[in-house]
């Protein structure tokens, strides 16, 4: 089932976070497709806020993976984007996240595409203009 939501400010996000932890329906990993500046950590601070996290998200460029503790939970909040070779990925231990049971949620996902479990959510961000964006979640 695909959700498709409109924004036109930052003040309207939480309802795009809920609207992602809602649908997330026993899943674990989200994959977030955006382009550079859509506003992929935005979004993913906003859920691990709404899952508990009292941590600032900042994204992961250089670590690779942050980790939060949300009330029920660990989040773990991936940013793929100096990945060049799934090999990398597979260095640092990606699958043993990605199938620890843990939320996961990665940003430029399509650098592990073949690591991506088969029943991953996709968060797709269209920009529309420079405040409003389009949510597509499937």
């Amino acid at each position: 089932m695909e959700k498709i939501i409109e924004i036109n400010s930052l003040e309207e996000l939480d309802m795009v976070a809920e609207a992602v932890i809602e649908s997330l329906d026993g899943r674990t990993v989200v994959a977030f497709d955006a382009p550079m500046g859509a506003g992929k950590t935005t979004l993913i601070s906003r859920i691990a806020a709404l899952l508990g996290a009292e941590d600032s998200v900042t994204s992961p460029t250089f670590a690779i993976v942050n980790q939060y503790e949300g009330r029920d939970r660990t989040i773990y909040h991936f940013d793929m984007y100096r990945i060049e070779r799934v090999e990398e990925a597979l260095d640092f231990g990606s699958e043993e996240y990605l199938s620890s049971g843990e939320l996961c949620l990665v940003e430029w996902p399509e650098k592990i595409e073949p690591l991506l479990p088969e029943n991953t959510m996709v968060v797709r961000i269209e920009i529309l203009s420079e405040t409003s964006r389009r949510f597509v979640i499937q």
